[in-house]
C-alpha cells in the first residue's frame, strides 16, 4: 500500500516545495519514508530501554526541532497519510525489540508527512534550481538523511 495516491503525492510535493514529481518517484518516496520511520523507531527502542520502559513512547523518538517544524508544516498542507499504509510498510521489517504505544502509533502518519516535507525541502537545499528531482537528487537526499537520522 502506498502512502499517497499519485495525484495526492504530486500535489503534496508542489505544496511542500514547489516541485514536480511523477509516478516514478512515488516508490522512492515510500521507501525513503519507510526507512526513516523504522530508523527513528529503532532509536526510540534504545531510548525507551535506557529509561527502563518496555514500550516506545513519542518522547523516545529522536525528533529534531527541524523535523518537528516539518511535521507542523505537513499538518498545514492538509493532506493525510493513512495509518494502515505506514503500519503495512513497517511490517516488512523484523519486529522491534519493544512495542510502541498507541500514542506513538497514532503519530506515525504525521511523522511520515513531516519526513516528506523535509525531503522535499532538502531537494532545494541540494539544488536550488531543481524543479523535478532526478535520480541524483534522490540519492543525495538519501545520503544526507542517512547521515542525520
Amino acid at each position: 500500500m502506498e502512502l499517497f495516491g499519485i495525484a495526492t503525492f504530486e500535489r503534496f510535493f508542489r505544496e511542500a516545495a514547489g516541485l514536480d514529481v511523477d509516478k516514478g518517484d512515488l516508490r522512492r518516496f515510500d521507501d525513503f519514508v519507510d526507512v526513516r520511520i523504522h530508523s527513528l523507531l529503532l532509536r526510540g527502542v534504545a531510548t525507551a530501554r535506557a529509561n527502563a520502559r518496555d514500550v516506545v513512547e513519542p518522547q523516545d523518538l529522536p525528533i529534531t526541532k527541524g523535523l518537528q517544524e516539518c511535521i507542523h508544516n505537513f499538518k498545514a498542507i492538509d493532506e493525510a497519510v493513512p495509518l494502515d499504509a505506514v503500519l503495512e510498510q513497517l511490517n516488512r521489517h523484523p519486529p522491534l525489540e519493544l512495542a510502541y504505544s498507541d500514542e506513538t502509533r497514532d503519530r506515525l502518519p504525521q511523522l511520515a508527512g513531516g519526513l516528506g516535507v523535509a525531503l522535499a525541502r532538502t531537494f532545494h537545499i541540494l539544488d536550488e534550481d531543481v524543479q523535478n528531482p532526478q535520480t541524483r537528487h534522490w540519492e543525495q537526499a538519501d545520503r544526507v538523511f542517512d547521515l542525520l537520522l
